[in-house]
């Protein structure tokens, strides 16, 4: 399986969403929170917002991926 199939492998998933989910809110609140309360968001905020978590997302089943792939006899 290539590294795009497994964004959306559901064994992979269920955690990548739980980090991103996780991860992705403390960097919103740390790089975006002040813009948020105040008001400020704007289009290109909101843009850059969303891919706080799309990051945590993809590294995270990067990992997991790389891993499977380390274990598989076949990946040698």
């Amino acid at each position: 399986m290539d590294y795009l199939q497994s964004l959306f492998n559901p064994k992979y998933c269920q955690s990548a969403l739980k980090v991103a989910l996780f991860v992705g809110t403390m960097l919103f609140t740390i790089n975006h929170g002040s813009a948020l309360i105040q008001g400020e968001m704007t289009q290109q905020r909101w843009i850059s917002g969303m891919l706080t978590y799309l990051i945590p997302y993809s590294v995270n089943i990067h990992g997991r991926w790389s891993s499977s792939r380390l274990k598989s006899p076949e990946s040698n």
